[in-house]
């Protein structure tokens, strides 16, 4: 199924059904008085997230979607049927904006959430709510109002732990494929990745983590160059980031160094928020290297950088390397995971060692 991450329709909610003008007749009681009911509401429009959709594909053929009208009232006072929600299934990670103001509505981050897009109309009154004591024949009534009409953007930002970052061909689909179920394209030239691939990763018993792998950021991405630039927002919701290096390129215009640098300038120009993301260095293609020539280009790369972040060495063919790999982002995630839920509070007192976390330690 084509990968389509956005997408715009038009929502309309159900107009409100008119209340009724009736007056009571029947033999032997004259003069019945009024008993038109009233109208019925108009339905409205919701999101909801399904756990089983990863695309936005279907909206590209079906951009209208109505809820039900409210039906009018009656006499006898009876009220008119209520109109049909409509519930509108999208993938969890959906975020919503208004095509027109460019207001974000809301975002869908749990299975089965739900998120109102467009209200229903309010019914409207039948003369039998109008009857009083110096108004005992009324005839007015009010109509049911309109139901919200909008066009929404719906934008899919992927929901992953940790986002697999580097330039075309640095391995970052042979990893993913590697390490988890997903399978995709693996060819030995660039840009055989054209969209974001999600693969679960397991730990150990009831330890597991989503992993996103997206397109080749080159230089200029952030102009529009390449490919990356348009699925990096689905890096936005990763709590650690991997930066996959190809150790056996071979480019007389640019060293390895040169090449971490230029992804982290297109990353940075993105968003502030996600450069400063934590990020772990993965070399690759360790098997293509003799031992000697693979820590002579390893120092070459770290020292210009002045990395001090956690660093692993691996082959993503073979799967050399991987399993620690694996278990140090499982250990990291979950340590993640418990400062969100239970924020540690300031004690006061610095810290004895402000070096970045490190697994290897």
């Amino acid at each position: 199924m084509k990968f389509v991450d956005e997408a715009t329709i038009r929502v309309e909610a159900g107009n409100g059904g008119s209340g009724c003008v009736s007056f009571r007749r029947e033999k032997y009681i004259p003069r019945g008085g009024p008993d038109g009911g009233d109208g019925g509401d108009g339905g409205s429009v919701f999101l909801v997230a399904d756990s089983g959709l990863n695309t936005l594909v279907d909206f590209r053929h079906k951009r209208m979607h109505r809820a039900g009208k409210g039906e009018k009232g009656r006499g006898r006072n009876c009220t008119g049927r209520r109109g049909e929600d409509l519930l509108v299934r999208v993938p969890v990670g959906t975020r919503t904006f208004d095509e027109e103001t460019g207001e974000l509505i809301g975002e869908l981050l749990v299975p089965e959430q739900q998120l109102l897009v467009a209200q229903g109309g309010f019914h409207g009154i039948g003369n039998a709510r109008f009857k009083s004591s110096t108004n005992r024949a009324p005839r007015q009534f009010t109509p049911g109002t309109q139901g919200e009409q909008r066009f929404l953007r719906l934008e899919l930002i992927l929901l992953a732990d940790v986002g697999l970052l580097g330039i075309p061909n640095a391995g970052k689909s042979s990893l993913i494929s590697k390490v988890s179920s997903a399978r995709p394209k693996v060819a030995d030239y660039p840009f055989t990745t054209l969209y974001p691939n999600l693969g679960v990763v397991s730990a150990g018993r009831d330890r597991s983590f989503v992993i996103a792998d997206i397109p080749g950021v080159i230089e200029g991405a952030a102009d529009g160059a390449g490919l990356g630039i348009r699925f990096l927002k689905h890096l936005n919701r990763t709590r650690l980031l991997l930066h996959l290096v190809d150790m056996a390129s071979i480019d007389e215009k640019e060293t390895l160094a040169d090449q971490v640098r230029q992804t982290q300038n297109e990353l940075g120009k993105f968003s502030s928020d996600l450069a400063e993301r934590e990020r772990w260095l993965v070399l690759n293609k360790k098997d293509l290297l003799p031992e000697a020539e693979f820590e002579s280009r390893r120092e070459a790369l770290l020292k210009p950088l002045g990395w001090n972040g956690p660093v692993f060495a691996i082959s993503a063919l073979t799967g050399e390397g991987t399993q620690p790999l694996i278990h140090a982002l499982m250990d990291r995630l979950e340590q993640l995971r418990l400062e969100e839920v239970v924020p540690q509070e300031p004690s006061g007192m610095e810290a004895e060692d402000d070096k970045p976390w490190n697994p290897l330690d």
